[in-house]
């Protein structure tokens, strides 16, 4: 089953709602963003969650170390003391990452985890889910084959990379406008592995790049030299721009939009990035309608949504809907889009 990560989300809230502590391994190539969707499910929820990376761990880092204790007979037995980030209460989500690249003895120690919810003399407690993550060997992870018991014990889940999730995740997390509006004229960078070089672009790598670019750091160490020059010269087209903000605020007197798709493209999603209420993205839009056609308006208001949708502000963009008929068809085919 392949899904988005704004799909996946969607199911293991299912999964937390119904109570259902079915354990579920969640497949996909690196950077794609697994982890992080299983913690914002946990943090939706109110719920702990401990991550546990099993390809770092030792069977007795997992299972505990045993401790001589004598009995009331006077003998002696050992008793395994359970490490401390197990779960001993509460509700959560016990997260094991890295699964499959956990050599075989350590997967046969979570497999008991996993299977019967307890290793040693520890218990897993009621409330708590078992969910894991791993990457495929298309991916080419250094990962071991997961026994078929294990395996058939688990829902399998697989995540693909996607634009829509990222960019609505990019622009909640307000991520700098640049690396949104160049993902936005390239896509198929979002995520392309090259396993010949050590920085190539993901989800995960565009974030850090974003990170980079505020800093006013060179954005290759993080994905890769190729993509890092194309979006070198992406930045470039922003000094063609008219004034963003004048636009924001309804100042347009002999501004004009760019012809040059790549700059129309930097332009359209810059304005929807800087809009921080529904007026100014009123501005932006009254101002796209008298100079663009119906593809650039559906980008900007798609944009726009994702934004307002992200920060718990699609109201205010509603009420401005009535001003403008077409508007109002966009924002309305947006929100359905970003629903479905």
């Amino acid at each position: 089953m392949s899904l988005t990560p704004s799909e996946l989300a969607r199911y293991l809230t299912a999964l937390v709602t119904a109570e259902l502590p079915l354990s579920t391994m969640i497949w996909g190539p690196p950077g794609v963003g697994k982890s992080s969707v299983v913690a914002q499910v946990a943090a939706a929820h109110g719920l702990e969650f401990v991550d546990v990376r099993l390809s770092q761990l030792a069977p007795t880092d997992l299972r505990g170390l045993p401790v001589a204790q004598e009995t009331s007979g006077g003998q002696g037995v050992s008793r395994w003391y359970p490490p401390e980030f197990l779960p001993t209460g509460g509700r959560g989500i016990l997260f094991l990452d890295e699964v499959n690249m956990a050599p075989p003895t350590m997967q046969g120690m979570a497999q008991q985890l996993i299977l019967d919810r307890r290793v040693g003399s520890y218990e897993l407690p009621d409330g708590w889910f078992v969910w894991a993550a791993g990457n495929r060997k298309e991916d080419r992870a250094s990962v071991f084959d997961m026994p078929a018991p294990l395996a058939n014990r688990f829902l399998h889940l697989t995540v693909r990379a996607d634009f829509e999730a990222f960019r609505g995740y990019a622009l909640g997390r307000g991520l700098h406008e640049h690396v949104l509006a160049f993902l936005t004229f390239r896509p198929e960078l979002l995520h392309r592995l090259d396993t010949a070089q050590p920085a190539w672009p993901s989800p995960r790598a565009w974030e850090m790049a974003a990170r980079l670019h505020r800093a006013r750091l060179d954005v290759s160490p993080a994905i890769g030299e190729a993509a890092g020059a194309e979006f070198a010269a992406f930045v470039r087209l922003y000094e063609q721009l008219p004034d963003l903000e004048e636009v924001l605020a309804g100042r347009v007197d002999g501004l004009r939009l760019p012809q040059e798709p790549s700059v129309r493209y930097a332009a359209v999603v810059g304005l929807a990035a800087r809009a921080q209420d529904a007026q100014q993205g009123f501005h932006a839009f009254s101002w796209l309608a008298g100079q663009a056609n119906a593809e650039w308006l559906q980008l900007f208001v798609a944009t726009l949504v994702s934004k307002f949708q992200s920060l718990g502000q699609l109201g205010e963009l509603v009420t401005l809907m009535d001003r403008d008929p077409r508007l109002a068809e966009l924002v309305q085919g947006a929100a359905d889009l970003a629903e479905g």
